[in-house]
């Protein structure tokens, strides 16, 4: 089985913390390969990365389309 590897190419944002555990946005690369966007929860004690997304560019930029119209009045 080949090694999994990944780097963390920028942190964008912490969305949350609780019991050493964190939901980030960040840039990642998997494998060498592209750039893409990436929302997941972080064990930081660990550095282990847990259940999350990632996004190529156009996702990304479909996301930001469908938040833009979204209305937060109807998020609970």
């Amino acid at each position: 089985m080949p090694e999994f590897n990944y780097e963390i190419v920028k942190q964008v944002k912490t969305l949350s913390e609780s019991n050493g555990y964190t939901t980030e946005v960040n840039l990642i690369k998997y494998g060498g390969g592209r750039t893409k966007l990436d929302i997941r929860k972080w064990n930081r004690n660990e550095d282990r990365m847990l259940k999350g997304i990632t996004l190529t560019k156009q996702e990304g930029l479909d996301l930001l389309e469908a938040l833009k119209e979204l209305d937060f009045e109807e998020v609970e």
